[in-house]
């Protein structure tokens, strides 16, 4: 079954296309959101709702773009969302900033499918950077290096150039060393 013809069956309210499209991308989503929220529930949540919003939203899909090209964009979106929620919470109340954990004092425990156990401690150390780098950079570099995205696919999902992609990748990638350097020096 080719794009066009899932497209119409999920608009048309098909339910086995619209269970085959779950089972092909939950992986996916669910693994784009994680490195992004680096939290396991709300990495769930977020799946759910990306889902929920290709069964709502599916009549204003335009066919201009994959299909996978839409739930890449719709969960960054929906992931960038949630952390800007969190963000604008834990800015709360004055006895909340006292008792809270600082962010950079968060430990980064979440299990992301892609990381070994041996890893662990590394990927940590990686994830925690990742948080202090610029949204767009952030989300560059993790589609590409996480995902295995093409630099071509992140443009579509980002909507800016290609230039602009290998650009924040190369900027990623030295803002990632210049982070990282105190990690390896005490871990070499």
């Amino acid at each position: 079954m080719d794009q066009p013809e899932i497209i119409e069956r999920l608009k048309q309210g098909d339910r086995s296309v619209y269970a085959e499209i779950v089972e092909q991308w939950q992986h996916m989503i669910y693994n784009t959101a994680i490195s992004i929220v680096q939290h396991e529930e709300d990495a769930e949540d977020i799946t759910q709702d990306v889902f929920i919003s290709l069964y709502e939203k599916i009549g204003d899909f335009r066919g201009e773009s994959m299909l996978s090209t839409w739930l890449y964009k719709v969960t960054v979106r929906k992931a960038l969302d949630h952390e800007k929620r969190n963000s604008r919470q834990k800015r709360g109340g004055f006895l909340q900033k006292i008792f809270s954990v600082k962010e950079s004092e968060e430990p980064v425990n979440f299990n992301h499918p892609g990381i070994l156990l041996d890893n662990k401690e590394k990927a940590a150390a990686l994830f925690k950077a990742l948080k202090k780098l610029p949204e767009k950079q952030r989300i560059a570099f993790t589609l590409h290096k996480m995902e295995g995205l093409s630099y071509q696919e992140i443009a579509a999902i980002m909507d800016i150039s290609l230039y602009a992609i290998e650009s924040l990748q190369v900027r990623a990638k030295n803002n990632l060393k210049k982070i990282l350097k105190d990690y390896y020096e005490q871990h070499l």
